[in-house]
């Protein structure tokens, strides 16, 4: 974004001025504009190291969840078994 000012300011004080204000207000623009993405990158970087972190640890206890799933699953079906092992057998 370039700043542009009106006629009027060029002529009331002058060319050499107006364009050197303008050259200065391009220049705080740019220096805003890159310290602005500067921080929004770092601030992306954090967030991305925080989500992976959740993330790890959302996997971590779905795989406790399953292997305690697992577990009850054989305990039943061990547990089915031998009763329908005890009722053919009556």
């Amino acid at each position: 974004m370039t700043v542009k000012l009106s006629h009027k300011f060029y002529e009331r004080f002058g060319d050499d001025l107006t364009n050197e204000l303008v050259e200065w207000f391009n220049q705080v623009d740019a220096t805003y504009r890159s310290e602005l993405r500067e921080t929004s990158d770092l601030n992306w970087a954090r967030f991305e190291s925080r989500l992976a972190q959740a993330v790890a640890e959302v996997r971590a206890d779905l795989a406790r969840l399953e292997t305690k799933v697992i577990r009850w699953m054989f305990v039943f079906w061990v547990g089915t078994l031998g009763t329908l092992i005890a009722l053919l057998k009556l």
